[in-house]
């Protein structure tokens, strides 16, 4: 049945919702790439909270989808921005995350990373910055997870110049167990970001960064870069030390990216792989053949609906990917930690139904369109 999905000028369109889905099932682990999915949590939509409240998590739906995304060959990568860490989820249940998304993983034989922060804190001294990564990173590695050590608001605000970057982040590579990915995040992400490494000048910020992981080369296992900039992005992995690796962050241009050139490819680390689990791990297997042509017709029809999802404010994705996981049956609801559901219009999220439903990624089609259905009525929307 037609739905009538409203624009931004606030005219509603006819939409022909898809019938069938793709048909994508778990398959091989993935070869040739490393791919993580920061993938998001789902809601407690009972807890009687408001956005000022510690969040209330709903365990079992978020580690279900964990599992849905390892069952599809990717890695997790959790308690990362995609998980609304600093936006409705405090270190404390981040905290809690961990632990039971690193147990899970451990069960089931999942690849896990884990987001080591500061989010404790919210300034102070640079010792106090670093004690609070030390205590994340110790948690993380407790856990047995990796520790992917995540850009600092605190050091951000704390910070004087690039020196004060290499000190907290050589002391931290010195004492981690095992190497690490280091996340440079844009302020386009979180404009409390902005000057990150000691500077606001990218190609000064990006010295900086060299510096830190060539005096501890082994120490890093790779760069997690979200930059949404596909030519520094190129820039710079191609000036990574030998054995060092570069997880895109880029939800503008990851096939690209990850289809690499004749000088080096980029693994993957992305919010959008959250929606685009099955997909993306289907598009992988076949690049793991040396088709990358075939890898392109899958991965490059999905970046419309990514850079959706994606735009400016782009910290606000958060709430399409929640969005297109009710639409897809992956949780009961459309409620969000801190109430970021209301974040995006609903405009936007009509175009993100449609834009998912043209790729049928919904496993149910039929329930995603009575899904939409029912937001457009609560939305006043009548045919």
């Amino acid at each position: 049945m037609t739905l009538h999905l409203p624009g931004a000028d606030g005219a509603l369109r006819a939409y022909e919702p898809r019938t069938e889905p793709l048909a994508l099932t778990p398959g091989a682990p993935l070869t040739s790439r490393t791919v993580f999915s920061a993938a998001h949590v789902v809601a407690d939509p009972y807890a009687d909270t408001t956005p000022d409240s510690p969040a209330a998590v709903d365990w079992d739906a978020t580690l279900a989808f964990r599992r849905h995304l390892w069952s599809h060959g990717l890695g997790v990568a959790e308690a990362m921005d995609t998980a609304q860490r600093g936006m409705g989820l405090d270190w404390a249940g981040a905290a809690e995350l961990i632990r039971r998304s690193a147990a899970e993983a451990k069960a089931v034989g999942g690849r896990i990373a884990c987001g080591v922060g500061t989010d404790q804190i919210t300034g102070g001294t640079l010792a106090e910055v670093r004690a609070a990564y030390e205590a994340q990173l110790a948690l993380v590695e407790e856990s047995g997870a990796q520790a992917i050590l995540m850009a600092s608001r605190a050091l951000a605000a704390t910070a004087q110049g690039p020196d004060d970057y290499l000190e907290v982040y050589g002391h931290l590579l010195r004492q981690a167990a095992e190497p690490v990915v280091l996340h440079w995040l844009g302020p386009m992400f979180d404009p409390a970001l902005e000057g990150y490494w000691g500077s606001s000048d990218l190609d000064a910020a990006t010295d900086t960064f060299l510096e830190v992981i060539a005096a501890h080369p082994d120490k890093v296992d790779g760069i997690k870069v979200s930059l949404l900039d596909a030519r520094r992005e190129v820039d710079l992995r191609r000036r990574l030390p030998q054995g060092v690796r570069c997880y895109t962050g880029d939800d503008f241009n990851y096939p690209e990216l990850i289809a690499g050139d004749e000088q080096g490819f980029s693994h993957a680390l992305l919010g959008i792989f959250d929606p685009l689990g099955p997909l993306a791990a289907e598009a992988v297997r076949v690049l793991d053949t040396g088709n990358t042509e075939g890898f392109r017709a899958l991965l490059d029809p999905t970046v419309e609906l990514s850079r959706h999802l994606f735009q400016a404010p782009t910290r606000f994705y958060k709430t399409g990917v929640v969005f297109l996981a009710w639409l897809a049956g992956h949780q009961s609801h459309f409620t969000m930690v801190g109430g970021l559901q209301s974040a995006r219009s609903l405009p936007h999220l009509s175009r993100a139904y449609e834009l998912a439903d043209g790729l049928g990624l919904f496993p149910d089609p039929k329930l995603a369109e009575e899904r939409m259905r029912t937001l457009l009525h609560l939305y006043g929307v009548t045919p």
